[in-house]
């Protein structure tokens, strides 16, 4: 997928008013119909290009006014499209009282009474709920939103979230699609997903703990990529991950103790100074305890930040971000990169934080005989970016002489992309986010290496305490 796969409110309205402003609409008023609804469905077609079938997802909750002018579109485009070529399928709650002993189904005949009401009727419902859905409950539900029965799809609680695409294949909803599209297709291969799901379930090799050291912490949903990707190494290696979350913050006031029995430490992305020395810490007690690391986009800027102070000697080594008056800016702002189309940007610190930053898949070129070459297998790869500023190259030659090295380069070989420290077991640091190619069937190569290093580790300590 590529950006054209998602779109907010706001890049909507903006589209619109820039349209107005040169001239598109002659003119006339802008209103939220046509205007606004007609550029909803130009994107939804513009990212269905090319494929078969679309899937086209539309947050928050029936009767949300945020939601209107989507829901709105979807009524048109479905009205455009007909029944053959556009299906309607509404995700729906179904409350288990267990004080009663029973399930409600009155939430989803008013949600889907609430679509009605604005001229959508669904053509399925997906119906969560902790218990079974009997046939009566079933019925009694087509009965009230005019679905039709075969149609209305129990979407029950799963020990597993690999294990929904087989639970609906097996209440019928592939068939129901296919038959309402008119299309004829072999019965789905789960054969994958039914893997994920063996793996999940098989016996580990151990368990590794990983220290994710950051600032947002209280609300681990901040990291839910990187949660997930980590879930998806432990399912290629098959280890439990057990994710640590300690705050940066805490490490400045109460000391590195609380990084002691980490079989792997990570320091996340992040914006702002709120912790930075805390996590300049966490890298420094990787670095000298031999613990696997992985430093992404802030985190691989906190590990230059790091090396430049102990090793090279750099006095006050900082990032221009946090501390415009340091010495050693060693991490500053680039005000000029080549774009992944090879087109030119630019930037300045007076720049919008908006829009002005190296955003989404780029080309990086691996330095022959790296460690990065080789967790990749390749020479080449495309990541996903989202950030403003680099390692500053003043530095590079430097840094590299006391041991810390390049791993890999920017399409134009212009900008540090990876670095890693040769001399120690495993230490991976990286300007892009791995996290957002990361898939349970397969993972991604730079965090399923990163998870065999910290069995590797664990291994090796627990080795050491035997024989002690």
């Amino acid at each position: 997928m590529t950006k054209r796969n998602n779109f907010t409110t706001g890049r909507v309205y903006d589209a619109v008013l820039r349209k107005e402003r040169r001239g598109d609409y002659l003119g006339g008023t802008v209103q939220v119909i046509p205007h606004v609804t007609d550029e909803i469905k130009r994107r939804v077609i513009k990212g269905a290009d090319g494929a078969d079938v679309a899937v086209v997802e539309v947050g928050g909750t029936a009767g949300d006014i945020e939601s209107q002018p989507f829901l709105e579109a979807v009524r048109q485009l479905k009205l455009e499209l007909g029944p053959t070529r556009a299906l309607l399928m509404h995700l729906t709650l179904i409350p288990y009282i267990a004080t009663a002993g029973e399930i409600k189904t009155k939430p989803t005949q008013h949600s889907v009474k609430e679509l009605r009401s604005i001229g959508l009727q669904p053509d399925v419902l997906l119906c969560r709920c902790a218990v079974d859905v009997d046939e009566g409950a079933r019925r009694k539900i087509s009965l009230f939103t005019n679905v039709e029965f075969r149609a209305v799809i129990p979407l029950l609680d799963a020990d597993s979230i690999y294990k929904i695409p087989g639970n609906l294949n097996a209440n019928g909803l592939d068939d129901y699609v296919l038959d309402q599209f008119q299309l004829d297709s072999p019965a789905a291969d789960l054969s994958e997903w039914d893997e994920v799901v063996a793996r999940e379930f098989s016996e580990t090799r151990g368990t590794v703990t990983v220290g994710m050291v950051g600032k947002y912490v209280d609300l681990a949903d901040a990291y839910k990529s990187l949660n997930e990707a980590l879930q998806h190494a432990g399912l290629q290696t098959l280890a439990k991950v057990d994710i640590r979350y300690i705050d940066a913050e805490d490490i400045e006031s109460d000391g590195v103790a609380l990084l002691k029995n980490l079989d792997a430490i990570l320091v996340p992305g992040g914006f702002g100074d709120r912790g930075i020395n805390g996590k300049i810490e966490a890298v420094r007690y990787a670095r000298e305890n031999n613990i696997p690391f992985l430093g992404i986009c802030l985190g691989m800027h906190m590990a230059m930040i790091e090396y430049g102070r102990h090793i090279c000697g750099l006095t006050g080594a900082h990032s221009s971000e946090m501390e415009p008056t340091t010495p050693h800016p060693v991490v500053a702002l680039i005000t000029e990169w080549q774009d992944a189309d090879g087109s030119l940007e630019k930037r300045d610190a007076q720049s919008d934080l908006g829009g002005t930053m190296r955003l989404g898949a780029q080309t990086c070129h691996l330095v022959e005989g790296s460690l990065a070459q080789k967790v990749y297998g390749a020479s080449e790869i495309r990541e996903r970016h989202r950030h403003r500023y680099e390692i500053n190259n003043n530095y590079v030659a430097q840094i590299e002489a006391a041991g810390l090295r390049v791993g890999g380069w920017s399409q134009d070989r212009e900008l540090v992309e990876m670095v890693e420290l040769p001399s120690h077991p495993w230490f991976l640091a990286c300007q892009f986010h791995p996290e957002f190619t990361s898939r349970p069937r397969g993972g991604h190569p730079l965090f399923t290496s990163y998870i065999e290093a910290a069995l590797r580790h664990t291994e090796a300590q627990s080795a050491t305490e035997a024989t002690s």
